[in-house]
């Protein structure tokens, strides 16, 4: 089987700089979708799914700074690199303050950007690994397993759960006793935390009550204009 290419999204003007980091990042055995304006990049990303995002920071129609505030409304988790000519103390400052994992000053040495680029999706992986480690969980008298998508009470029928209720389900068990945040749901799940989105893990929400509603020590509690907490016996 052939090994899965991890995916970037380059966003740079330069044609023939981006052209060029493009042709070294895909010798290195990268995908890279090559846009040429945050827009276009903006674009791209909401198309597909990437591992991570290289900005430039000055380009026609929308600046990178621009660009990564959108990205970050839609995939908060994403690994974000500003590349830039940019390299004023305040721009630099701007770009970690918009959730960057890297700044990188132009010009810069492409041995050392695909290293700290490894070492980041590395670092992301086994984050995400230690995540989706356990897969069952006890919730009162529920057993749930998200591999399989089951939710069932004592030795009862399993409940089959839908990839959203499944997903809602895990993150809820995942902060168990404690507050799974409004936002951070949404933004995993839906991509975006918008009004729709919201009323829509409402929804959610009440379809997973109403099928651990045989256990009455088990509870998912809103905790107005933070979150949910699903309350289960330890």
């Amino acid at each position: 089987m052939e090994e899965k290419k991890f995916k970037v999204l380059l966003v740079e003007d330069d044609t023939n700089f981006g052209q060029v980091l493009k042709n070294y990042l895909e010798l290195n055995d990268f995908s890279v979708e090559l846009s040429r304006d945050g827009i276009l990049g903006l674009a791209a990303f909401r198309r597909e799914k990437f591992d991570i995002c290289l900005l430039d920071v000055m380009m026609p129609n929308m600046d990178g700074f621009t660009l990564a505030e959108e990205i970050r409304n839609v995939d908060p988790d994403v690994p974000l690199f500003f590349l830039s000519a940019k390299s004023m103390k305040e721009d630099i400052l701007h770009g970690y303050k918009l959730g960057a994992d890297d700044y990188i000053s132009k010009p810069f040495d492409s041995e050392i950007l695909l290293q700290k680029i490894l070492a980041i999706i590395k670092r992301n992986q086994e984050i995400q690994e230690k995540n989706h480690a356990k897969i069952e969980w006890a919730v009162g008298k529920y057993h749930f397993n998200s591999k399989l998508r089951t939710l069932s009470f004592k030795d009862g029928i399993a409940q089959t759960l839908s990839p959203k209720e499944n997903e809602l389900l895990t993150m809820l068990c995942e902060y168990m006793n404690d507050l799974l945040p409004r936002e951070l749901a949404l933004k995993r799940i839906w991509g975006s935390d918008t009004y729709f989105n919201g009323r829509s893990m409402d929804v959610y929400i009440a379809k997973l009550r109403k099928y651990l509603k045989e256990d009455t020590t088990v509870e998912i509690v809103n905790i107005h204009g933070n979150g949910f907490r699903l309350v289960a016996p330890e």
